[in-house]
């Protein structure tokens, strides 16, 4: 009885998980990345240093468990990849880290919590999700979406009073170094990257339907960004120093950010989406808000304002009613919801496939996969 009831806990919770540790590791690329970008880092060559990591780390991976599939690499599929790499992480990265240079961790992860409900509003739009407000499940939702909105919006334009939790605090420049600020630019790029971000879930749709090889589509993926980011960079600026590598912070946040956020996170959200369609992963984004809000708090001494806590609770309290509405909208249709994916033709969107496999790529997927 007790292993019964562990396998529905397991089962029951594994998605859950599943993102609530992507979201802590995305936490740390973005407080890791805030310190680096603050000493100097060239943007573009983070992001192709990364992605080679990344596709370095997700090779083995994709030649194990992927290796026997017949799969052809035909023109449609390599277009779908650029898409894939261009949307998902060419732009979407690329502005969200020029974005969190001109701001600072806390209000980029503000910003970024609206990722939701653009993905939300997308998958409607483009008829990869119902919008159900006839249904008790699709209002639910909605408020749901709409709590997380309310809650960034509380915690970005309303501060209140403030307390510290940790009450040896220290001004938060002992760990970073001032530099310039551009607010008013800083917000159109991070809201520029939520839009390239929320394209990117649903991109993944089409990407699985003509290549769903989920290994093989990150570790090419991750290629394609990495050329994408070395020639723009190139154009931008092509000085040895700005390219040059050495053991520092720098060397360690590449490594993290391409072994854990490019490499198990893409396939972990992969997975999910695979399994509970677009929206349900991006509903997680704004926790990075909590996350980053509390580390602030406890390791830097940084206040906690009373608008931070309410747009907290709100957020929470939105993710909650989404994936409750999500759940019961899943026990009524008994079927994952990709599958009403065919009308849907918009093109792939980065890392996270989100349709389900036809049946002779079902085979691929190793027993012991993280899909599983």
């Amino acid at each position: 009885m007790a292993t019964i009831a562990f396998k529905k806990y397991f089962e029951s919770s594994k998605f859950l998980v599943s993102m609530l540790l992507v979201q802590a590791i995305g936490t740390g690329m973005q407080l890791l990345s805030k310190v680096i970008l603050n000493d100097g880092t060239f943007i573009f060559a983070l992001l192709a240093y990364r992605h080679v990591v990344g596709a370095v780390c997700v090779a083995p991976l994709a030649l194990f468990f992927e290796r026997g599939n017949t799969t052809k690499l035909s023109l449609k599929v390599w277009f779908w990849l650029f898409i894939n790499a261009l949307t998902g992480v060419s732009l979407s990265m690329g502005l969200f880290y020029y974005g969190l240079r001109d701001t600072t961790a806390t209000y980029a992860s503000n910003i970024i919590s609206i990722t939701p409900v653009i993905t939300f509003v997308f998958s409607i739009i483009l008829r990869v999700e119902s919008w159900g407000l006839n249904t008790r499940a699709g209002k639910v939702k909605t408020i749901g979406a709409i709590l997380c909105v309310a809650g960034a919006a509380t915690t970005t334009f309303y501060q209140g009073k403030s307390f510290h939790i940790n009450h040896q605090h220290s001004p938060s420049h002992a760990i970073t170094k001032d530099i310039p600020s551009n607010w008013t630019r800083g917000t159109l790029l991070l809201i520029g990257a939520c839009l390239s971000y929320g394209i990117w879930f649903i991109v993944q749709v089409k990407l699985i339907k003509v290549f769903p090889l989920k290994y093989w589509s990150t570790m090419l993926t991750c290629i394609i960004a990495s050329g994408q980011a070395m020639i723009v960079g190139l154009c931008i600026d092509h000085s040895r120093k700005s390219w040059s590598l050495g053991w520092n912070l720098q060397l360690l946040t590449i490594v993290y950010s391409g072994a854990l956020v490019t490499a198990m996170a893409f396939c972990l959200i992969s997975w999910v989406i695979v399994k509970r369609g677009p929206t349900y992963p991006s509903m997680f984004n704004p926790l990075i808000l909590v996350f980053i809000t509390v580390l602030e708090a406890l390791l830097l001494g940084e206040a906690i304002h009373l608008g931070t806590l309410v747009g907290s609770i709100l957020i929470l309290m939105g993710i909650y009613s989404f994936l409750w509405g999500k759940r019961k909208e899943l026990m009524m249709n008994r079927q994952p919801p990709v599958k009403n994916v065919a009308p849907m033709d918009v093109e792939a969107m980065v890392t996270e496939p989100t349709a389900i496999p036809p049946p002779k790529a079902t085979s691929i997927l190793p027993s012991n996969s993280p899909e599983q």
